[in-house]
């Protein structure tokens, strides 16, 4: 079974210290939630750090974009999309794991799925607000 653990590191870093103090608690608590399916926690343990990640996620979402909006970032729109796409399929993955009674291998296959989206969204769509924030100071 391939797992994968994933830590923010230097280079996910957007500039803007609020979005990146998130961004690392974010993959904390992704890898927590992982490593408890890899090392067979409870269902109970896995559901509260599901729902724990997916109310994280909204909260993070919240803020960056409520920071977009206060900058007058012009991809606001674009990354709205793609915070409700992703909060979408958080929640897709929390319905999937209740269905299945608390499979284990669930959770294991979407650290996939949430590892690749968190780096590649970070990497291609937050690093763009900051290079905005640096491109637009007096």
């Amino acid at each position: 079974m391939f797992f994968m653990a994933m830590g923010w590191t230097e280079d996910l870093s957007v500039g803007v210290d609020v979005i990146d103090q998130q961004h690392k608690i974010w993959f904390e608590k992704a890898n927590q939630l992982f490593d408890a399916g890899k090392n067979g926690k409870a269902k109970e343990f896995i559901a509260q750090m599901l729902d724990f990640l997916d109310e994280y996620t909204k909260m993070h979402f919240r803020d960056e974009e409520k920071y977009m909006l206060s900058i007058h970032y012009p991809e606001y729109e674009t990354q709205k999309k793609l915070h409700t796409n992703f909060i979408a399929e958080l929640a897709k993955l929390k319905d999937e794991y209740a269905r299945s009674g608390g499979n284990i291998a669930v959770i294991i296959n979407a650290n996939q799925m949430v590892i690749n989206w968190l780096i590649q969204h970070i990497s291609t769509q937050d690093k763009k607000i900051g290079q905005y924030v640096r491109s637009h100071k007096a």
